[in-house]
């Protein structure tokens, strides 16, 4: 718990919640609660729908109890990354970053991404699939249209943390809505399904459906997401308020798995009572799910209701993915780029294969490359697993929250079932393509690549045992003691950029606070008439000699103070020209005026602060 001084996962909104500033005790419990619930959407992504479909439809209410195991494991698993995230203070990412060797780090980090690409690229498969069901948009459409949400997490994140989890938990629960409906249209028989959760495994067949919903369930990328999701909220460093906080994550996270277990549930039962019962033992396709439901039902809204929650689960995850991307790539490379560029590359990342399939396969082949990426996700598990619970069994870095040894033993034989399971499906498949192939160069690939993964698994199983090693900081700034602190010489240039608007008086303000005797003050306005922007250049309408004007006052107003003043009035662009002008005259500070709006508003009627801190190389101050 000393380590607490590095650098913050999810910045943007980190401790953005306080948890200790509200007078009222419920309220203060409350606002432990909301990182679970984005969690939660990843145990129930379209991903998971195919696996929950072929279980029910085989065997019925069999495999209940399997939905029942994978949620507990997932719950200890959640439990065991909010843990590292409040003790510590630092994510999965930037815990794996401080212990395992650099070449590791990045093959560890390249795993991961790829496993929020193939999150991702359910997340694209089942809205698309959705859409297609619904409104009978073409799959290929309905994939693109996926990527207008890349800008719905900006504008969440803009809102703040609170709000972004309102909204998940206002998706999940019309989720939770569709299929309450859905079971009343089914009328499952209760007993049965309660004998559903006595563990039996009817067949082999069962187990390799059992396999495939455990590699479902997990999702790797959430162990990532949640130890930083958990930092949003602001927490005395303190153990009494530490051991408050583990308590209320615990509960949230208890609440969140199981309303996820609900859904998965739900789907499952829905298959059994519908089409087990009716002697369809082969559904698995989401659309073939689709169309038996209402003519087997009889009802056309049990069809949409259940394309609804369909379209529903597939935008819920989204928002996850893009966050998890931003904690492996900062965690990992110490490289922090735009929330946008962020999303755009995740979402590329899944719709190009997407794309490519549909066009060259077909739409037929989707459902194929809906399972390819649960054979992804189930191939990074173990990768995520195994470090996380090296960190928080711990003893030196966890201190009095190390988790007990009997957890620690719980955890590991977790860790076991679920790297061997995982193994299973993904022998079975590696295998399949093999004899599908038949091409001696790709079967070699793919038998080096599956016993390159498996040695990197035991490697991050022994190497923090072997390497007892001093942890690297993760830090993305340079290190204190390497700065250099010369003496503060005044500013001997001053551009003062003036837009003639009420921001105006603000940085005039502070040039005369900025101002010496020696300081040359350097007055520029851009005009941006009509006849400016048609002619490109300098024009002598009413608007540029009205600025010239305007412009000499406020000349008049330093001169009258003894300040050595010059102007320049340039036209058309104006983030070149103040540039121009800060070049011209050798300019030490710039100071502008903030133009009092954001956004849409920006698209409207232009912006400039941002633009002119990357193209001037001097001190930029915004008066506000």
């Amino acid at each position: 718990m000393q380590d607490h001084h590095h650098d913050k996962s999810l910045s943007d909104i980190h401790e953005s919640v306080d948890v200790v500033k509200s007078k009222s005790k419920f309220k203060r419990i409350l606002s432990f609660f909301g990182p679970a619930y984005l969690i939660s959407v990843g145990y129930m992504d379209p991903g998971n729908w195919a696996t929950d479909l072929a279980g029910g439809s085989q065997f019925g209410y069999a495999l209940i109890w399997v939905l029942l195991m994978s949620n507990l494991m997932a719950l200890l698993l959640q439990s065991l990354c909010a843990r590292l995230g409040i003790v510590r203070g630092k994510d999965l990412a930037q815990c794996n970053r401080e212990t395992y060797p650099k070449r590791m780090n990045f093959v560890l980090y390249v795993l991961a991404e790829i496993a929020i690409a193939a999150c991702d690229l359910a997340e694209v498969l089942g809205m698309a699939i959705g859409l297609n069901l619904l409104f009978g948009i073409d799959l290929i459409w309905g994939v693109l249209i996926s990527f207008v949400d890349t800008f719905l997490l900006l504008y969440l994140q803009k809102l703040g943390m609170r709000k972004m989890e309102m909204f998940i938990i206002g998706l999940i629960s019309m989720i939770g809505m569709c299929f309450m409906v859905e079971m009343f249209f089914a009328k499952p028989d209760l007993g049965e399904v309660a004998l559903g959760f006595i563990p039996s495994l009817p067949n082999s067949a069962a187990l390799y459906i059992s396999i495939g919903i455990i590699g479902a369930t997990v999702m790797p990328h959430n162990l990532y997401l949640h130890s930083a999701l958990v930092q949003t909220r602001k927490i005395p460093r303190e153990p009494t308020f530490i051991k408050k906080a583990l308590k209320y994550n615990f509960f949230d996270s208890a609440i969140a798995l199981n309303l996820a277990f609900f859904v998965n549930a739900a789907i499952l039962i829905l298959a059994a009572s519908v089409f087990h019962k009716n002697g369809m033992h082969e559904v698995a396709d989401l659309k073939d799910a689709y169309y038996l439901l209402g003519s087997t039902l009889g009802t056309h809204w049990a069809s949409k209701l259940f394309a609804i929650a369909l379209i529903l689960a597939g935008q819920s995850s989204t928002v996850t993915g893009t966050l998890a991307g931003q904690i492996v790539m900062e965690g990992y490379l110490r490289l922090r780029i735009s929330p946008i560029l962020r999303r755009l590359i995740t979402r590329l990342l899944a719709i190009v294969p997407a794309v490519l399939v549909i066009l060259i396969a077909g739409e037929e082949q989707v459902g194929a490359l809906l399972i390819f990426s649960q054979v992804l996700l189930s191939m990074q598990l173990a990768f995520a697993v195994v470090p996380l619970i090296h960190f928080v069994s711990d003893k030196k870095k966890m201190g009095q929250f190390v988790i007990k040894p009997y957890v620690q033993l719980l955890a590991w034989l977790i860790a076991a079932i679920i790297a061997v399971l995982n193994f299973q499906l993904v022998y079975v498949e590696v295998k399949g393509w093999i004899i599908k192939l038949d091409n001696l160069w790709w079967s070699m690939g793919l038998i080096a690549g599956s016993l390159g993964l498996a040695l990197l698994l035991l490697m991050t199983v022994f190497y923090p045992i072997w390497h007892r090693r001093q942890p690297t900081l993760v830090d993305v700034h340079a290190p204190f003691e390497a700065l250099v602190f010369d003496k503060v010489t005044p500013f001997k240039t001053i551009v003062v950029a003036l837009d003639f608007s009420i921001s105006d008086t603000k940085a005039v303000e502070h040039a005369f606070h900025f101002c010496t005797k020696d300081t040359v003050i350097v007055l520029v306005h851009v005009v941006e008439s009509a006849s400016v922007k048609y002619t490109g250049g300098e024009t002598g309408d009413y608007e540029a000699r009205k600025d010239m004007e305007r412009l000499m006052k406020y000349v008049n107003l330093f001169r009258q103070q003894d300040i050595e003043v010059k102007y320049e009035l340039r036209y058309n662009n104006r983030v070149k020209a103040i540039v121009g002008v800060c070049k011209q005259y050798d300019g030490n500070l710039l100071i502008v005026g903030s133009h009092g709006h954001s956004g849409v508003k920006d698209f409207i009627f232009g912006e400039t602060v941002n633009k002119l801190r990357h193209e001037v190389k001097i001190p930029v101050f915004i008066a506000q």
